[in-house]
């Protein structure tokens, strides 16, 4: 089975091979491919050429080099040490995409693309200007204990894309992160909510109830007042290694049509999982070193090397660190995680988050590379 955010599902080892079904027999749908690397079953041409289609739609963030040093002083390639950066920026600009040109959107090369698209892709070019380049990440990561040039784990990428998202005015994301496996419906209001210009106090509160998690919608289809919901909720799936227990939940995880998939891997070699073929996961690998790129004079970008236009790789699941951070696009009830709708009384308080201040200029450089691959803090339980 795999699934991507708002895809169609489709089952794999239900399927065999497309082309050898009876006519009769429903044809999967444009949009539902998405599943598979160069799978050694037989798949046919028509569904693999579906599936790399969808693949090619997303964004493909990977290392690059020769860009401007993060901070001044620091490092010019992220090679060796960036790779769960960029898949944090695969997930979030899959989300974006999902915003902004809807699930069943295709990249074509060499076809001109919406300015939507461009403005998405710039959001994440190398430069220190951009609100989600891997300048802006390395460096919000300081306050969040990494070095900059320092392995990242999934929770600091998700704390990261947290406090990024407050500058972000024009997509206006409330990027939540679950506290001990737990999502509190309270806070997210708290988070999501902006009352209307001019809506008086006690409006907005009867207002909130009433609409906040569905209805009084936009023409748009979004809520009056109501910010996207970007949901990551990092988990601990086993010890030292994932527990077989959770398998199929967390396989249940990406046939959500909110889901946008999972960043996980092993110690110091993240991937961004986009779905699963039986027991084998599907994801992108960042792992490519390439040239940097910039924006042309007019705004657009030269986007060949952001789309993977080969087929993706895949890992089995057993294989999988136990700590991973799952995405949702709205919020969702899963098994694997609890859903409250108060804020635990033994928790800290909630406060909505704020823009911070950033102060680094880019002397908080780690000592040495020796350091990068001894370090394994994050694959660790999560506690409040």
């Amino acid at each position: 089975m795999f699934r991507t955010a708002q895809g169609t599902m489709y089952s794999l080892h239900q399927l065999k091979d497309p082309l050898e079904r009876p006519l009769s027999e429903p044809q999967p749908r444009e949009n539902a491919a998405n599943e598979v690397k160069s799978c050694s079953e037989p798949l046919g041409e028509l569904y693999k050429s579906k599936l790399l289609l969808d693949i090619s739609a997303r964004l493909w963030f990977t290392y690059r080099r020769k860009f401007s040093p993060i901070g001044g002083t620091g490092p010019s390639s992220d090679a060796g040490w960036g790779c769960m950066l960029r898949c944090g920026q695969m997930m979030l600009a899959q989300a974006l995409i999902c915003r902004h040109l809807g699930r069943d959107w295709q990249w074509e090369k060499h076809k001109k693309q919406p300015e939507e698209y461009h403005r998405i892709l710039r959001c994440f070019l190398d430069r220190k200007d951009c609100c989600y380049s891997i300048h802006q990440m390395a460096q919000m990561g300081v306050g969040e204990g990494k070095s900059i040039g320092e392995w990242f784990g999934p929770n600091t990428v998700a704390q990261v894309l947290k406090k990024l998202a407050l500058f972000d005015e024009w997509n206006s994301l409330a990027v939540y992160v679950s506290m001990d496996n737990t999502v509190v419906i309270e806070d997210i209001k708290k988070m999501c909510w902006s009352p209307p210009q001019g809506s008086s106090t006690a409006h907005s509160t009867a207002y909130l109830h009433r609409g906040a998690l569905g209805r009084n919608k936009n023409t748009a289809g979004f809520c009056t007042g109501w910010k996207p919901l970007l949901l990551i909720i990092p988990l601990r799936l086993g010890i030292n290694h994932i527990n077989p227990v959770y398998i199929d939940a967390f396989k249940e995880c990406f046939k959500m049509p909110q889901s946008l998939g999972a960043l996980g891997g092993k110690p110091n070699n993240a991937y961004y999982f986009i779905g699963f073929l039986g027991n084998e996961l599907i994801y992108l690998d960042p792992h490519t070193t390439q040239s940097f790129v910039d924006s042309e004079e007019n705004g657009t970008v030269d986007d060949e090397s952001f789309h993977c236009q080969q087929a993706p790789h895949r890992m089995k699941i057993m294989n999988l660190d136990p700590s991973v951070a799952l995405e949702i696009l709205k919020q969702q009830s899963l098994r694997m995680f609890e859903l409250v709708q108060k804020h635990p009384p033994h928790w800290p308080p909630f406060v909505p988050p704020s823009k911070p201040e950033v102060t680094t200029t880019g002397a908080e450089l780690i000592e040495s590379t020796d350091k990068l691959f001894e370090l394994e803090e994050e694959f660790e339980i999560l506690s409040v």
